[in-house]
């Protein structure tokens, strides 16, 4: 594995490449629409031709979120595994099949792509398909580093194109409705602290089958290292990617990014001005570099500090946003809203979730691509949620506390 990514200089660009970029509203409305009204808003003679870079659990299961609006077809599909692409072609039948993205992008008829690769694709293959005019609805985290973000948000401004990144609890009914009713409002106070844990995700533990032992035939395994040093073909580093640091950021990126999202939506705050972290791999010695625990702290101009806690031991399960104000304490995750008063034998406030947040944030997107207004999971969204993550893994990395500065978005010199 190889850190020198992660320098101490920090960003490589000036403050006013973002300043030029339009600021969404944090609070959108309720993007839920079912699949007739869809129809309608993109008239019945308009198609979404959609081409799919990822084939793998999470590329199929996006892809299939999709094609539950009739208006959506899925024209080419693309991945290093043949075998993912003729698994999500039973949903596609007609579908051209890739192995090289570019090629896929190559297709005019092709108006929007849909990016689940591996996190370490996610700049060039984003990059690439907004160049070629397509709107883009790329997986979280958007980037693997926070370098690549001012390029990814400058391809879509310059060729004004929509770029919806999957950070879905933007479109959650009862995410949008807590805001407002205890964020927005007042209701809880000051808040001081959020709170944020997400154990036990045992995707992160993946043993890769029988059949990855000996390297597929149909399996390009120098375009899945792509821009990453060469090494020679590791079935764990191909089939459970997540738990190595040269192709994503472990649970950092992969769950931390949902959550301080969250936080951010919520406190109209998305730039940290330290971060420390603290954690390593205690138990899953299999070759891992990412780590089996990790604690987080985020501190941000607004008075208020931000935490994650992981682990993958099983002895702990569950995830949620927790935050602590003068006035109680909201609880949140992707099922429902708990508000706790301050006082005793006072009852909660409890708000189960409706509707599906992964459909209704694809159907934000699509939306989008009809009306060309910021999608809730923009690209500038997408990266200051992925750079505050980052954050917590370069302190992690280097083992020391950063200051950040949130005007220049750089890590402050020792």
């Amino acid at each position: 594995m190889y850190f020198h990514r992660y320098s101490v200089r920090g960003v490589k660009y000036n403050s006013h490449m973002l300043g030029k970029f339009p600021r969404r509203d944090l609070f959108r409305g309720v993007a839920g629409l079912s699949a007739l009204s869809y129809s309608r808003i993109l008239g019945a003679n308009d198609r979404i031709l959609l081409g799919v870079i990822g084939c793998g659990d999470r590329g199929r299961y996006d892809a299939n979120q999709f094609l539950k609006n009739p208006n959506v077809s899925i024209v080419a599909l693309c991945d290093v595994y043949a075998a993912n692409v003729e698994r999500l072609r039973e949903r596609a039948p007609e579908a051209k099949g890739f192995s090289d993205h570019r090629k896929l992008l190559e297709m005019k008829e092709i108006n929007a792509v849909l990016i689940a690769t591996p996190d370490h694709w996610h700049a060039a293959c984003t990059i690439d398909a907004l160049n070629a005019g397509k709107d883009v609805y790329v997986e979280k985290p958007l980037t693997l580093t926070i370098e690549e973000g001012p390029a990814i948000i400058k391809a879509a401004r310059v060729n004004n194109r929509i770029c919806q990144v999957g950070l879905q609890q933007r479109s959650g009914r009862h995410y949008i409705q807590a805001k407002q009713e205890y964020i927005d409002s007042g209701k809880l106070g000051k808040i001081t602290l959020a709170r944020t844990w997400w154990h036990g995700n045992s995707y992160h533990l993946r043993r890769a089958p029988a059949s990855l032992q000996t390297k597929p035939a149909d399996l390009d395994w120098d375009r899945f290292l792509g821009p990453v040093r060469w090494r020679e073909y590791d079935p764990q580093q191909f089939f459970n990617w997540r738990a190595y640091l040269d192709f994503g950021g472990g649970q950092v990126t992969d769950l931390f990014t949902h959550w301080i999202d969250v936080v951010h939506m919520f406190m109209g705050q998305d730039i940290p001005i330290s971060a420390s972290a603290a954690g390593g791999v205690y138990h899953y010695k299999d070759g891992r570099t990412a780590p089996d625990t990790i604690n987080v702290l985020l501190e941000y101009p607004g008075g208020f500090t931000a935490t994650f806690e992981a682990t993958l031991v099983p002895g702990i399960t569950g995830a949620a946003v927790e935050f602590c104000g003068t006035n109680g304490r909201l609880w949140i995750d992707r099922g429902r809203y708990e508000f706790h008063p301050v006082g005793r034998r006072v009852q909660p406030t409890i708000v189960k979730a409706e509707g599906s947040l992964d459909l209704d944030h694809v159907n934000n997107f699509l939306e989008c691509m009809r009306t060309r207004k910021l999608p809730n999971g923009d690209v500038l969204v997408g990266h200051r949620s992925a750079q505050a993550s980052h954050l917590g893994n370069i302190a992690y990395v280097q083992k020391r506390r950063l200051n950040f500065d949130p005007v220049r978005e750089e890590i402050l010199p020792l």
